[in-house]
C-alpha cells in the first residue's frame, strides 16, 4: 500500500476514534461509539500491517497473533460478569504498560531507523520515558486490579516517609536517565535502562497501594490516562504517527475524566495520587455505641412505596455485586405506570468504574431521562418521599459534609437524608468501600433493610404485583 494510501487510512482511523470518544460521552450514543472505536482500529490495524514490507510468513504471523488476542479477548468480554469489568479495566491497562516497555527495549536494542545527534537523543528519551511510564502503569494496573477484586485490602498503606521515597525514586530515575543517555554503546545503557525499570515497577506499586479504596475509580481512570501516554511513547519510537494520535487522545480524556471526577469529589488530583483518602476505619461521627438502626420489613416497604408520589432510587456497587440491576427496572417500569415519579441519582463515582451504574441501568432498560447526576438531583431530595438507597454507601454518607474529622470530609455526596423517608437496602452494618462509617443509618427517618440486594428487590417486586 502506497505512502499515501496509508495516510489517509490512518486520517480517517483517528476522525473515527474521535468521534467514538465523542459518542461514549452519552449514553444514548455509546453503543455508536463504540463501533466507530472498533472500525477505527480495524482500518489501522490493517493500513499498518499493509504498509509494512514483510514476506508472506511475517503478515502470516502477524494475522495468527492478532486472531490469537481477539480470541482471548472475546472469550474473557464474554466470561467476566458486569462487577468485574473494573477488574478487567484495570488488567487491560497493565497490558499497555508492558506493550510499551517491551517495545522501548526492542526500540532501544534493534531501532528500526538509525539516527544521530540531536536526533538520537530525542529517540533515546522517548525509549526512556516511554519504559519509565510503561513500568509505572504494568504494576500499578496490577495493585488496583488487585484491590477491586479484593484480592489486596482496600485500605491505604501509608508508610513512613512514603512521599520522601516516592521523591528519591523519582531523583534516583532522573540520574538513571542522564547515565543513560550518556552511554557510549547500547551494551553500556542496558544497565542503567534495567534498574530504571526496576525502580519505576517498585514506584507503581507503591503509589497505588498508598491509595485508599473510595478513590479507586479515580485510580482507574489516572491509570487509563497513564496508558495512553504509554502507547503515544510507543507511536514516537515507531514512528507512527497514528498511534501517537491514538494514545494521547486516550492519555488526555483519561486525564479529563481523573479531574472531573476528583472536582466531584472535592478532592485535589495531586493529593489522590499521592495518597487519597479511605486511610481510617471509621469516622468519628459514626461511632456511637447507643445508636440503633429501624429496620423494615419488605411489605413495609411496598406499602410506603405504593402509597409514594415520588421516589428516588439511589443504586451502588452493592446492586451491581447482586446482580439486582433487572429487578429495580421493572420496579421503575411498575411504579411510573401507577403514576408515580421515579428517578435515579448516580454519584460520579458510584460502583468502581466510572459510569458503571450507568451502564447497567441502560442494561436494565431504565429510560435515560430518569437517570440524573448528582447535581441535578441533590436539590430534590426535600420534595421527595421515599428513596431507596441500593447497594450504596459511601457515596450517601452524611458525614462527608458534617464531620470534618472524616476521611471523606469534604466529598460531595448525595443527600438523602433530607427525604421524608430513607430506605437502605444492605447485607449489614458493615462500612463502605472507604471504610468510613455512614451515620445515615442511624437517622430517625433512615430504615434498614437488610438481606441480599438481588433476593430484597425481588420480594419487593413481588409485594408491588400482588
Amino acid at each position: 500500500m502506497s505512502t499515501g494510501f496509508v495516510s489517509v487510512a490512518y486520517v480517517v482511523a483517528s476522525v473515527l476514534f474521535i468521534l467514538s470518544l465523542g459518542g461514549l460521552s452519552h449514553q444514548e450514543s455509546a453503543r455508536r461509539g463504540n463501533f466507530f472505536g472498533i472500525v477505527g482500529i480495524i482500518i489501522a490495524v490493517g493500513a499498518t500491517i499493509a504498509s509494512v514490507s514483510m514476506g508472506a510468513g511475517g503478515i502470516v504471523s502477524i494475522v495468527f497473533a492478532i486472531l490469537i488476542g481477539a480470541a482471548i479477548g472475546m472469550f474473557l468480554a464474554n466470561k467476566v460478569e458486569m462487577t468485574q469489568m473494573p477488574q478487567l479495566v484495570a488488567l487491560l491497562h497493565s497490558f499497555v504498560g508492558l506493550a510499551a516497555v517491551f517495545v522501548g527495549f526492542a526500540g532501544y536494542l534493534d531501532p528500526l531507523v538509525k539516527t544521530h545527534g540531536a536526533e538520537h537523543t530525542i529517540k533515546l528519551v522517548e525509549v526512556y520515558l516511554g519504559i519509565f511510564i510503561g513500568a509505572i502503569t504494568f504494576t500499578g494496573s496490577l495493585i488496583a486490579c488487585g484491590k477491586l477484586d479484593a484480592r489486596i485490602p482496600s485500605a491505604a498503606l501509608t508508610l513512613p516517609g512514603r512521599h520522601i521515597m516516592n521523591l528519591a525514586a523519582l531523583g534516583v530515575s532522573v540520574l538513571l536517565g542522564a547515565w543513560f543517555l550518556g552511554a557510549d554503546s547500547t551494551a553500556e545503557g542496558m544497565l542503567p535502562l534495567i534498574i530504571m525499570t526496576a525502580i519505576a515497577s517498585v514506584l507503581g506499586v507503591h503509589l497505588i497501594l498508598a491509595i485508599g479504596g473510595a478513590d479507586m475509580p479515580v485510580v482507574v481512570s489516572m491509570l487509563n490516562s497513564y496508558s495512553g501516554w504509554a502507547a503515544a511513547s510507543i507511536g514516537f519510537m515507531l514512528g507512527n504517527d497514528l498511534l501517537i494520535v491514538t494514545g494521547a487522545l486516550v492519555g488526555s480524556s483519561g486525564a479529563i475524566l481523573s479531574y472531573i471526577m476528583c472536582r466531584a469529589m472535592n478532592r485535589s488530583f495531586i493529593s489522590v495520587i499521592l495518597g487519597g483518602f479511605g486511610q481510617t476505619t471509621s469516622s468519628s461521627a459514626a461511632v456511637d455505641g447507643d445508636q440503633t438502626v429501624q429496620e423494615y420489613s419488605v411489605d413495609e416497604v411496598c406499602e410506603e412505596l405504593k402509597n409514594a408520589s415520588s421516589v428516588i432510587i439511589v443504586p451502588g456497587y452493592g446492586m451491581a455485586v447482586a446482580q439486582a440491576q433487572n429487578a429495580v427496572g421493572e420496579i421503575t417500569k411498575l411504579l411510573r405506570d401507577k403514576g408515580t415519579t421515579v428517578r435515579f441519582g448516580i454519584h460520579p463515582v458510584a460502583g468502581r468504574l466510572p459510569g458503571h451504574m450507568n451502564v447497567l441501568l441502560a442494561e436494565a432498560k431504565v429510560p435515560y431521562d430518569v437517570v440524573l447526576e448528582m447535581d441535578e438531583i441533590n436539590d430534590d431530595f426535600p420534595e421527595t418521599d421515599i428513596v431507596l438507597v441500593i447497594g450504596a454507601n459511601d457515596t450517601v454518607n452524611p458525614a462527608a459534609m458534617d464531620d470534618p474529622n472524616s476521611p471523606i470530609a469534604g466529598m460531595p455526596v448525595l443527600e438523602v437524608w433530607k427525604a421524608g423517608q430513607v430506605v437502605v437496602l444492605k447485607r449489614g452494618m458493615a462500612s463502605g468501600y472507604a471504610g468510613v462509617d455512614n451515620p445515615l443509618f442511624f437517622k430517625d427517618n433512615s430504615w434498614m433493610l437488610f438481606g441480599d440486594a438481588k433476593d430484597t428487590v425481588d420480594k419487593i417486586l413481588g409485594g408491588l404485583r400482588s
